[in-house]
């Protein structure tokens, strides 16, 4: 009969063996050595033992079970160390856990087959070690959260500026070629094709860049000015009148128009539902915009006729499950405009919502002419 804190000091090896047995079947242990796999487990383990060894006041204890104390140095820098390792390695959270789930469950469960009835003294040890894993727990998590956000920024950064700039340079140099070369068919045709292709890229990934924005919780940003939604509306039908001839676009605009908006993010919204309506709608109809002052917002709708939008595709249309009703085929971007959209309106304290029937799709996007407090 032994205390837990001896016990885990004289069975460390047999602890981490089995551990280690768990984590390799981890989707990311797979191909992870043995000392990837135990990095830091010792570490924690000597130092939730310390943790077991030192005697602390009740009030103390209770706020270690409330989590609002660290865990001792040794315990805490290992967890941390460990959270650091697996968000490095490729680990989600939900695996990092398990792993301290079965550490927690392989501890006890070899203690008790050993000692054969826990009581009295044993059940404090119980409960203060249970105390030290679950702050190990946050502190790993921490740490994997603050590694990841990192991991985030970097991506951001890939994204933004590392594949851009190339692009720029390739776009640029080809229409320096058509200004200034003396050249002709078919070379003319094959730089006018880098020109677009050029720019479909770029666009794609600002797609990606406003994407993973949204998913990482940083929100699309957006740069209000006051501005005027009717120039906005006629830039943007008259782009896509250029780049769609066969494509008849009314504008219907009522009541003042005018708020405090980013007119960049706001073009790009209503580009990517006209967008929308050219490639789903029926040829034989009309695209209807439509923008109506209201005294504390404005109201902008797109609407087409053409195939009703099942009602299961309707609910999920503005999430990235939503991704195969937008604009795919034109391959000019990823099909992620209508959740880009809904993040834009979003980012301005608007809302955005579809529906469908047999005589049309219509779009409508609620914008408050200032930003919400």
């Amino acid at each position: 009969m032994s205390r837990l804190p001896v016990f885990i000091r004289d069975n460390t090896e047999r602890i981490l063996s089995e551990w280690e047995t768990f984590a390799r079947d981890l989707p990311a242990g797979g191909s992870m050595d043995i000392a990837a796999l135990r990095d830091h487990a010792a570490g924690m383990l000597d130092g939730v033992a310390r943790e077991l060894e030192t005697p602390k006041p009740r009030e103390e204890q209770a706020e270690e079970a409330k989590g609002k104390t660290d865990t001792g140095d040794q315990t805490s820098d290992a967890a941390q160390s460990h959270g650091a390792a697996r968000a490095e390695r490729g680990f989600t959270v939900g695996e990092m856990v398990a792993e301290f789930r079965a550490l927690r469950a392989t501890v006890i469960r070899l203690w008790t087959e050993q000692q054969g009835e826990i009581a009295g003294a044993d059940l404090d040890d119980t409960a203060k070690f249970h105390q030290a894993i679950d702050q190990a727990i946050a502190e790993s998590i921490t740490r994997y959260s603050r590694e990841l956000n990192r991991s985030k920024d970097r991506f951001l950064a890939i994204l933004g500026h590392d594949l851009r700039n190339p692009l720029s340079a390739i776009s640029m140099s080809a229409k320096f070629m058509l200004e200034t070369g003396d050249i002709r068919e078919p070379t003319i045709s094959g730089i006018n094709m880098i020109v677009r292709s050029a720019a479909r890229m770029n666009q794609m990934v600002g797609d990606l860049l406003d994407f993973a924005r949204a998913q990482f919780g940083q929100g699309i940003p957006i740069s209000r000015g006051k501005m005027d939604a009717r120039k906005v509306v006629d830039e943007v039908v008259a782009e896509v009148a250029a780049s769609h001839p066969k494509a008849r676009v009314h504008v219907d605009a009522s009541g003042q128009l005018h708020g405090n908006w980013d007119s960049i993010r706001l073009a790009q919204a209503l580009t990517n539902l006209i967008l929308n309506a050219v490639q789903h709608g029926s040829s034989e109809a009309p695209i209807n915009v439509a923008a109506r002052g209201l005294p504390n917002e404005v109201v902008l709708s797109v609407e087409n006729q053409g195939p009703v939008i099942p009602a299961e595709k309707l609910e999920r249309i503005f999430g990235v499950t939503g991704q195969d009703l937008t604009d795919r085929a034109a391959g000019d971007h990823l099909g992620l405009g209508l959740y880009i959209t809904s993040e834009i309106i979003k980012a301005h304290g608007g809302t955005i919502d579809a529906n469908s029937s047999d005589e049309d799709t219509v779009f409508t996007v609620h914008l408050p002419r200032q930003q919400p407090r």
